[in-house]
């Protein structure tokens, strides 16, 4: 994982990843550690398999548990209570200047970002673009498909 300074999340996805965190190392450590032991019991270590499976999966908990332990460390948790400049943690209804549809976005930082819950991350062409912006501003977007441009209709 490169290794940045600051991460950037809102309370609930600080809340998550402690909670993952948590189960790792009170609930699949424990797992892992009885798959290991019942795999022993099947005998020759060389050509087990489930052995080799258990130990695999066990260097995958602890990597993510170092992952995790990493990014709460680092973490900066956004509480957004400025509702008239989009900022990370912002809720943000826009409007596509040239087709007049409207999308309702929540700014969040990459690690929570979700495109499928209309989740954009502050680094996106749409989040960077409008961060530090009011209602009402029109802001040119470049995006991967070419420049468009949005309105900011509504920031909660």
């Amino acid at each position: 994982m490169a290794k940045k300074d600051e991460i950037l999340l809102t309370a609930k996805g600080y809340a998550e990843l402690e909670e993952e965190l948590n189960d790792l190392r009170v609930n699949k450590r424990a797992e892992n550690v009885l798959a290991i032991k019942e795999a022993r019991s099947h005998g020759d270590l060389s050509e087990n398999s489930e052995y080799d499976a258990a130990r695999d999966e066990q260097a995958k908990i602890e990597a993510r548990i170092q992952e995790l332990e990493y990014k709460l460390e680092h973490a900066t948790i956004i509480d957004n209570k400025d509702k008239t400049h989009v900022n990370v943690g912002s809720e943000v209804t826009i409007e596509y200047v040239d087709d007049d549809e409207q999308e309702v976005y929540t700014i969040v930082g990459s690690l929570e970002a979700d495109p499928f819950e209309n989740k954009i991350s502050n680094e996106s062409p749409i989040g960077s673009a409008i961060i530090g912006k009011k209602v009402g501003d029109v802001i040119p977007v470049v995006g991967p498909n070419g420049s468009y441009d949005v309105k900011i209709i509504k920031i909660a």
